[in-house]
């Protein structure tokens, strides 16, 4: 608990540690910045989560409101429904982070269960952050020894001939979102440092090839960008105890008309195997601004309005007689 006030932590006269103990079925002995936790191992595991995520709200500076951690329905997201999502709780080496709707339980859980997961949906609804999350958690708990996130480097509208600097200033604008997320549960000089020991690498899909990645976490992001061959490249290096997440909007797909993109057809080619796992989320799972929810239905609209049109016109012309006459018989 460096750098935390423990009265600010356990509440006037103990009271957020008494809302805690009567909550969740523990007993919390606390001995100065030392505290200790007796009770069932789920439960244990639990509670020590959530004082982390206390711990990390006061190291921020952010509003401490200690019924938010103890009410079961924050536990439950905006979206879970009746599903009890407090069981998932992924602790990084920065904050703790929590699925917020059924799908992304759905994802945590099979990312924990499953060797290779494929998180297939629109913006916002956490792919990315998540998977990254959970990588993080697995390092931190020395499941795998490194972490390997990337991307394909397809250019949407940009030519990535033009940008200024050699091929790493060149590739890095396409990894940013991966640092971004990185950078909100690995502090800025543990990063540093991971990366300098190449216990954390961020690199292009296409320096992927040849290799064999042994005990590892492995994230393909924007999977809709990669094509057949470089999807199957990819899939093709997970080794001995590694995992492999990957994600992708099949609605954003950058690649050239005549390029077929391959996280839309791999998913007929591996859908039947019981040990991949696909998870796929709706603009109800979007957890950014709540616009990007209203924002993702317009076009869902807008496009099948279109191809309900397009339905109507091909229909129109099938029945349509023809102008000409039929020729007399001879």
């Amino acid at each position: 608990m460096q750098g935390v006030d423990p009265l600010s932590l356990y509440g006037h006269n103990d009271a957020n540690l008494i809302a805690l103990e009567e909550r969740y079925g523990v007993r919390l002995t606390a001995r100065g910045d030392a505290m200790r936790i007796d009770g069932p191992a789920h439960k244990v595991r639990l509670v020590s989560a959530l004082i982390e995520e206390m711990i990390s709200c006061l190291r921020r500076g952010d509003a401490f409101d200690a019924s938010s951690f103890v009410d079961r329905e924050h536990l439950r997201g905006a979206h879970a429904g009746d599903q009890d999502l407090s069981g998932i709780v992924l602790v990084t080496k920065k904050n703790v982070v929590r699925p917020r709707s059924e799908a992304q339980y759905a994802y945590v859980t099979a990312i924990q269960e499953t060797d290779i997961v494929f998180g297939i949906g629109p913006a916002g609804t956490g792919k990315t952050y998540l998977a990254v999350a959970s990588a993080v958690a697995a390092l931190k708990r020395k499941q795998i020894s490194r972490i390997i996130l990337t991307r394909p480097a397809v250019e949407a509208g940009e030519n990535l001939g033009f940008l200024p600097g050699d091929i790493q200033e060149k590739v890095d604008p396409y990894l940013r979102p991966l640092y971004d997320a990185l950078r909100e549960m690995i502090p800025a000089d543990q990063l540093r440092h991971l990366m300098e020991l190449r216990t954390l690498e961020i690199a292009p899909l296409a320096f992927m090839r040849g290799r064999t990645l042994n005990n590892a976490f492995v994230i393909l992001d924007e999977a809709q960008n990669t094509t057949i061959n470089q999807m199957k490249m990819f899939l093709t290096r997970l080794g001995a105890n590694s995992k492999a997440v990957v994600t992708g909007d099949i609605t954003q797909v950058d690649l050239p008309e005549d390029t077929r993109s391959g996280l839309i057809h791999v998913q007929s080619i591996l859908s039947h195997i019981e040990a991949i796992r696909f998870i796929y989320f709706t603009e109800k799972d979007v957890v950014r601004h709540p616009l990007v929810q209203e924002i993702i239905s317009a076009y869902d609209r807008y496009d099948q309005s279109l191809q309900n049109n397009a339905q109507r016109d091909t229909d129109t012309s099938s029945t349509t007689p023809s102008d000409r006459s039929e020729a007399p018989a001879c």
